[in-house]
């Protein structure tokens, strides 16, 4: 896009900003919750381009004085201060220009939500397990050191430790469109417990990332949910305690069943089967929109394939690799311990780069 264009764009971007600010102080728009909402995620999202145009306008504004200073001064000092400042000026001119249009770039429209995370053993055994354990720990590490709040819903532990299945929320700042680069088949390359003649197995679990479904995303009617209690099991199915505190939901015209057995409350156990069966139901749909996304450009990630395997963990040679862009690490246990910024940050330049020449901004 020339500048003159995405000047245009960022006129009418701005001008779209400020309606909105308008419109939310109207008493109708806050008296319609939903319209309220939708209307002040819009201005926050774009409140951070409005501010990175009224930088370029500034840079711009700047560069245009230092010229006409240049073209129309004969001091020699005041032309060699307008010469620094053009010359500094246009060295961020393209930096800000690009920052510019991955901002103008439409963005995954669930990627400020809240997200559910599943983990599944896979092929591998009790290995599988432990090594489902081992995500699940390096997942709450992460969630720690970005401060989000986690909780776990529902968990089936392994016969030697770790989780057949866990499933757990995270709560925070854009958590799933962090969160999202992590769906996938994980494999990992280890020598196990068991094993005694010292052999490198490999194992793998499957991660699922969902954007937590919020209240006005899904109308749910309680008439279409069949709600069971019964009592919390822990580890070889003995009873946790003796209230039936546990809830199973299942939505009978889909048939998706889950079931939250982490607090003690039937209430709270209530609530958040609740929200992740609201979850589930906003899916079937967003799977869809992933569909599209996967149709029309090759992609790096939201493309909802979770079978394709994504990330190998090698013990024996303290290496990750991610699959999707080669990018490799030798530094296995920090990884472990929730050192996934790196990863992160390369799937972020990828994918970017990838929808920008896919839109021409």
């Amino acid at each position: 896009m020339e500048q003159a264009g995405l000047l245009e764009k960022l006129e009418k971007i701005v001008e779209r900003y400020y309606e909105v600010e308008k419109l939310l102080g109207e008493s109708d728009v806050m008296n319609d919750m939903k319209r309220y909402v939708q209307l002040n995620k819009e201005y926050r999202d774009l409140a951070p381009i409005v501010e990175a145009a009224k930088r370029y306008r500034t840079l711009q504004e700047g560069l245009q004085q230092a010229r006409t200073i240049l073209a129309e001064e004969s001091d020699p000092d005041l032309r060699e201060l307008a010469k620094q400042e053009i010359e500094e000026s246009e060295q961020k001119v393209d930096p800000m220009e690009e920052e510019i249009r991955l901002l103008l770039l439409p963005g995954d429209p669930q990627d400020s939500k809240n997200a559910i995370v599943e983990i599944r053993a896979g092929t591998g055994g009790d290995e599988a397990s432990l090594f489902a354990g081992d995500l699940f720990r390096m997942y709450s590490y992460f969630a720690e050191l970005r401060k989000w709040k986690l909780e776990v819903t529902s968990s089936s532990e392994g016969t030697v430790g770790g989780y057949k299945e866990i499933v757990f929320s995270l709560k925070g700042d854009g958590v799933y469109g962090i969160m999202k680069y992590e769906s996938g088949v994980h494999r990992v390359q280890r020598v196990p417990q068991t094993e005694t003649q010292g052999r490198v197995h490999t194992s793998a679990a499957s991660v699922v990332v969902l954007p937590e479904a919020e209240e006005f995303d899904v109308e749910l009617k309680m008439e279409d949910i069949r709600k069971d209690t019964y009592c919390s099991s822990g580890p070889g199915g003995q009873s946790v305690n003796t209230t039936y505190s546990a809830v199973r939901l299942t939505h009978i015209p889909s048939g998706i069943v889950v079931q939250c057995q982490d607090q003690k409350s039937q209430i709270k156990n209530f609530e958040k089967a609740l929200i992740e069966l609201r979850t589930r139901l906003y899916n079937i749909e967003y799977q869809k929109y992933l569909d599209g996304v996967s149709s029309q450009r090759k992609t790096m990630v939201s493309t909802g394939d979770r079978s394709a395997k994504i990330r190998t963990y090698n013990f024996p040679q303290g290496r990750v690799t991610d699959h999707r862009v080669n990018y490799t690490v030798y530094n296995l246990d920090a990884v472990l311990n929730g050192a996934l910024d790196s990863f992160i940050e390369q799937l972020q330049i990828a994918e970017n780069a990838e929808r920008l020449r896919a839109s021409g901004i």
